[in-house]
């Protein structure tokens, strides 16, 4: 009777044991399908293509704490969204994720291209960028159709493009990152400040004058202050703008300001009344964002958006300086894939060839030309 009531209770605790592991299982395979699956969203922002893991040996080297970076890459600049990503993830351990926000022409080159190349390991997202959430919200110039870029709307929609994430990093495509993406994901964020930018007016810009700029820093540079709208804001004409190709965001005071309805506001405002400076000193996305984030932000190392490599063909700093950076920015007319560059040798080294060839360095292709 003895050893029958021992095998009873082994049987038993056996048992709880068993249904324990099935539970705990079941709780691993839930909250993994919670974490793969996405939802599609209301303003065309559709999931595409997700590669939920790195290999296991990627997995255990690189930290557990997912960094949200999003992206934009359209076909003519691909070559550009491929280096800085490749930047940021040769130089961290840490689980960065990228969201990548294209058109639906691209989704196929851009598949391939990380598909087949040494970013294979990538973890990414693919996300349709569906252009007509910008109607009645962007001046269309019929003289110039090409003037409208719909992806460069993109950063206004951050809480839709990774709904699931408290805080991201936002990230032009013409940019290299030469330190560990942590950092900059850990800048500190004001209470109620939704996002921290690098202001126009920080040391580093203030090291080499940007000629024939002329109010490029400052609000009037991007405002038309004759307008009553603009005046009525009582936001100084003088004061510091900043630069929205790099920037943190807290997603959740995103979301609980509103700030997407926001910018959305002025950019229909403008529409119909013109608010934004004729002479306007850099993108159609820096007004609204000038506007909503008046004297309610954040600031980031200077050092991780060293601007304006992209304003001229001369190299404006030095090769120590450059070395030193933490985020190269290539903003201006001058892309260093384009045919003149400062610095593309630098940006080259994080440049992943295209294995499909549609995509090709300007500045190669003109030198190959050239020796013929």
């Amino acid at each position: 009777f003895f050893k029958f009531s021992v095998n009873i209770s082994i049987l038993i605790v056996a048992v709880v044991i068993f249904l324990l592991v099935l539970h705990r299982n079941f709780l691993g395979l839930s909250d993994f399908l919670k974490r793969e699956l996405s939802d599609s969203n209301p303003l065309g922002l559709q999931p595409i293509d997700f590669i939920p893991a790195a290999p296991q040996r990627l997995a255990d080297e690189r930290n557990d704490k997912e960094i949200s970076v999003v992206i934009a890459a359209s076909d003519e600049r691909l070559g550009g969204a491929i280096a800085a990503m490749n930047s940021i993830y040769r130089h961290t351990r840490s689980n960065v994720v990228f969201h990548i926000v294209t058109m639906n022409d691209t989704v196929d080159h851009l598949r391939l291209w990380l598909s087949n190349t040494a970013l294979k390991n990538l973890r990414y997202r693919i996300l349709d960028f569906d252009p007509r959430v910008l109607d009645g919200k962007v001046q269309v110039d019929p003289q110039k159709t090409d003037t409208l870029k719909p992806l460069t709307f993109a950063r206004f929609y951050l809480p839709n493009l990774v709904p699931h994430a408290e805080k991201a990093i936002y990230v032009d495509d013409d940019i290299i990152v030469q330190d560990d993406i942590l950092e900059l994901y850990n800048t500190p964020l004001k209470p109620g400040h939704a996002a921290a930018f690098s202001d126009d007016c920080d040391s580093t810009t203030n090291k080499v004058a940007v000629r024939g700029a002329g109010n490029q820093y400052n609000y009037i540079g991007f405002l038309d202050y004759k307008k009553e709208t603009i005046r009525k804001l009582a936001m100084k004409a003088n004061t510091c703008s900043f630069n929205p190709g790099v920037f943190v965001a807290n997603l959740t005071e995103w979301k609980l300001q509103n700030i997407t309805k926001q910018l959305e506001k002025w950019m229909a405002l403008n529409v119909a009344e013109e608010l934004y400076s004729r002479t306007l000193a850099g993108s159609i996305t820096t007004p609204p964002l000038l506007i909503v984030f008046y004297k309610q932000h954040s600031s980031i190392d200077p050092m991780w958006n060293v601007r304006h490599l992209g304003s001229s063909a001369g190299k404006r700093y030095s090769p120590q300086f450059v070395k030193a950076a933490k985020l190269l920015h290539w903003n201006g007319h001058f892309k260093p894939w384009g045919r003149t560059a400062s610095y593309a040798e630098v940006w080259e080294k994080w440049y992943v060839p295209d294995p499909t060839g549609k995509f090709s360095l300007i500045r190669r292709h003109s030198e190959a030309y050239e020796a013929k």
